[in-house]
């Protein structure tokens, strides 16, 4: 896995952030279980509770362009750093990518399962196995 590349797929998505409230610009990319690199920025709103994380985007440009399995995120600043990703997001990866997701974990630090960042997480299969039961 070329983690600096993703890094940088990562970086350049944060360049088009749009976050005039907050000004912390994020970008993530992800690398599909095909190959192919998605990106995605956040996205603020003056009604900061309709703000959209850069992982939103990545799972939007994912689905949007014909969906597969993410295999490998990142997630920086722009300052290209690393960030973890918020619950919410972890929640999204989860369900676009599964416990084996990596999640870059940096200059010098091991990338991290997401199952680790989300033990226990509820997915589609959960859904599956409780549906009409009462």
């Amino acid at each position: 896995m070329d983690w600096v590349a993703l890094r940088a797929e990562a970086s350049s998505a944060a360049t088009r952030a749009y976050a005039p409230y907050s000004r912390l610009h994020v970008g993530a990319a992800g690398l599909t279980d095909t190959g192919r690199v998605v990106a995605g920025c956040n996205v603020e709103n003056a009604s900061y509770g309709l703000t959209l994380c850069a992982e939103c985007g990545l799972v939007s440009a994912l689905h949007a362009g014909g969906g597969s399995r993410l295999v490998a995120v990142s997630i920086v600043a722009g300052d290209g750093r690393p960030l973890a990703p918020c619950g919410r997001c972890r929640q999204l990866l989860f369900e676009a990518g599964g416990e084996r997701l990596l999640v870059d974990g940096g200059e010098g630090a091991e990338p991290v399962a997401l199952s680790t960042l989300l033990p226990g997480a509820f997915g589609p299969r959960e859904v599956d196995a409780r549906r009409g039961t009462s």
